[in-house]
Parts: structure tokens; C-alpha cells; sequence
């Protein structure tokens, strides 16, 4: 049987059925319906945020969140990350700054960001990545120092907290992705989270076409509003999404046991003062002490019908959509793990026999 890198947390038949009963008697589907707003104070509290809106998907909450800061010249990102990240800055017609990320957690490096500030800078726009956390407090007191926004890709940091404080909490905006493949889904969904309510109402109207009144558009913006039927997937799931995550606890524990003492592969660090979601398992793999490559492991587990990913890679500053603009030299250390990492198969229903099955064909090759 196939085992594939990701696999959806879903509820019971029955429990979703029951809950989307109610869009039935009243037919209404989506435009921020009983659903949406009950998820939506239902995640404010289990986020432990002071404001939360929801939206079709995370990438839109970047995006929009970006318009919402009115914002122009610079963002100082990363490229070790999805296509989202950097194509939410370019589709606001802000130009993308590429900074490197440490060899240790592949966050984006805060001991390099300063030196890559201009006056045309006017935000950072770190992501968390794999559940691993940056340097919060790093780069807030750059920002701080040079009057600059922050807007967290928080999209793998589901329900994770950073002493104690909610991993949203951090930040001008934190940007969440409620994808099929993420540790809590709405089927397709995202939101954002942030601090100033007057940035909320600016956001609230964006992702309904620039709408502020029956008789007024006085912006453009895009339609990112959350169905009801999405809404409701994500009412159930947040029921066992404590659940879901001690299940993925135990199977990256079993991976732990199994590859953390080999020499030739890295695993991620398990980072101080921070509750863990267990989004992801990245593994590095030094071809040299290991004696195969990523490709070659990737190819032998797909020969098994094994499903790992190759994440990420490419890097977004080597994307054929931007024609060699970016140089990929200028991140020497995203450009290295991007060559060398793959994430293996993580979800709450893989079963630890299986586990041991890839770990397995990985130490045999």
C-alpha cells in the first residue's frame, strides 16, 4: 500500500454530517456565515490571539495582509519556503530581498538581516519553518530599531506556542494555512492574526472585493472568504486537533530513535521553550559520510511506493518565473539544504510499523 508524505486529518462521517446539517435549513454557504464566525471565536481562543480572520486560503491572508499594510519598496524574506511566501510580496508589487537561513533550524538567519537594509526596506516577512520558530525577539528589535512591519508565514506553526504565548501573537500579522496537508485543515482555508483592530477592518474588507458599504467600493481587493462547509471541516477537526497532534508526537519520536544516531544525516533540533506541532520531518542527508544522496533515498523510497518530498527545493529565488533575477549565491546555506533535504512521511494515522519500514529502506541502502 501507498504511503504518501502527508496525509488529512479528517473527522467521523457522522460528526461532520451533523455539523453541516444546520447550512441546510438555512442555505447559507459562505459571505461569513454562523460556521465561519463560530470557527473563527473558536480559534481566537484556542490560538490565544487578540484577533483572527479567516480566509479562502493562507496564501491569500499573506497577500492581502501585504495590501493591507500599504506598503512600498522592499521585504526582506527568505527562499527556503513555499512559492507562497515570496509570490504574496510580488504580487503586491513589492520587490523581494532574499536573506540566508542558519544551518541549524532553516529559519531565516537574524544575524544577516540588518546588513540587507535599505531605505527602500519597509518589512520583514520571516516563516517559520518545519514548526520550527525564528528568532522572535531577534527580529523584533530590528524591527523595532528600523521601523519596519513583520508579517510571520506562520503556515506550519499551527497551535505551537513560544513561552507560553501563542506562535500568532508574534509580529505585526501572523499568516496560517489551513491546507489539506497542514496539521489542523478546513479542506482549504487560512487566516490571519493580528494586534491592531483598525488593520482588521482594512483586511475584513479586502478579501470581500474592497467593499465598504452596500453603496461603497473604495478598494480594490480580491473575494478570500471562507465557505461554510470549510468552516465547518475545521469546527470538527479543532475538536480533536490536541489528539491528532500526540499522535504525530509518536511518530516522529519513533523516527528519532530510529535515525538520530547515524552519521551522515541531520535531523531538525528539537528548539527550547517552544510546544511543538509535529508539522513536518526533515531530514538532511550528507552524501559524502552517508554514502547516497537525497535523490538517491528519495528514488529508492519511491521504489517502495514511498512518498517523501523534496521541500524545499527549488529555492523561490530560482524560479524560472522570475528569469534569473535573483542570485541563488547570495544564500549559500538555503541553497545547500535545499540540495540535500527531504521530508519524510508524516501524519497522526502513520502507523510506527510503517515508520520503521522507511527507516528501514533508508539504513539499507
Amino acid at each position: 500500500m501507498s504511503i504518501l508524505v502527508t496525509r488529512s486529518s479528517m473527522p467521523d462521517f457522522d460528526e461532520y454530517i451533523e455539523e453541516i446539517k444546520e447550512i441546510w435549513d438555512s442555505h447559507w454557504l459562505t459571505n461569513m456565515g454562523p460556521k465561519h464566525k463560530k470557527l473563527q471565536a473558536d480559534l481566537k481562543e484556542y490560538l490565544g490571539v487578540e484577533n483572527i480572520d479567516l480566509f479562502v486560503n493562507g496564501h491569500m491572508s499573506l497577500e492581502l495582509s501585504l495590501q493591507a499594510l500599504k506598503m512600498q519598496g522592499e521585504v526582506i524574506t527568505t527562499p527556503f519556503t513555499f512559492a507562497s511566501t515570496t509570490h504574496a510580496i510580488v504580487r503586491n508589487r513589492l520587490e523581494p530581498v532574499f536573506c540566508d537561513i542558519n544551518p541549524d533550524d532553516y529559519t531565516i538567519d537574524v544575524s544577516k538581516i540588518e546588513s540587507l537594509i535599505t531605505d527602500r526596506t519597509c518589512a520583514i516577512m520571516p516563516v517559520h519553518v518545519y514548526g520550527n520558530i525564528c528568532n522572535v525577539e531577534e527580529i523584533q528589535r530590528i524591527a523595532d530599531k528600523y521601523g519596519l512591519k513583520v508579517i510571520y508565514d506562520a503556515a506550519h506553526t499551527f497551535g505551537e506556542k513560544y513561552k507560553g504565548k501563542g506562535i500568532g501573537t508574534f509580529g505585526d500579522v501572523s499568516c496560517f494555512s489551513f491546507h489539506a496537508t497542514k496539521v489542523f485543515n478546513t479542506i482549504e482555508g487560512g487566516a490571519a492574526c493580528f494586534k491592531n483592530p483598525e488593520f482588521g477592518l482594512e483586511l475584513y474588507r479586502l478579501k470581500n472585493f474592497g467593499i465598504r458599504g452596500p453603496e461603497v467600493v473604495d478598494a480594490v481587493g480580491a473575494n478570500a472568504k471562507m465557505n461554510e462547509f470549510s468552516a465547518a471541516m475545521g469546527i470538527c477537526n479543532l475538536r480533536h486537533i490536541d489528539e491528532e497532534i500526540a499522535k504525530r508526537e509518536k511518530v516522529v519520536e519513533r523516527y528519532r530513535e530510529r535515525l538520530g544516531n547515524v552519521n551522515g544525516i541531520k535531523l531538525s533540533p528539537i528548539q527550547e521553550d517552544v510546544q511543538s506541532n509535529y508539522a513536518y520531518f526533515p531530514v538532511v542527508f550528507d552524501e559524502n559520510v552517508f554514502g547516497a544522496t537525497r535523490n538517491e533515498v528519495c528514488d529508492r523510497l519511491a521504489e517502495n511506493d514511498i512518498n517523501a518530498r523534496k521541500y524545499f527545493y527549488p529555492l523561490t529565488n530560482m524560479f524560472d518565473c522570475f528569469n534569473g533575477k535573483y542570485n541563488v549565491d547570495d544564500t549559500p546555506v538555503a541553497l545547500h539544504i535545499s540540495q540535500r533535504v527531504l521530508t519524510l512521511p508524516l501524519y497522526a494515522d502513520l502507523s510506527l510499523e510503517d515508520v520503521d519500514r522507511i527507516c528501514d529502506i533508508i539504513l539499507n541502502i
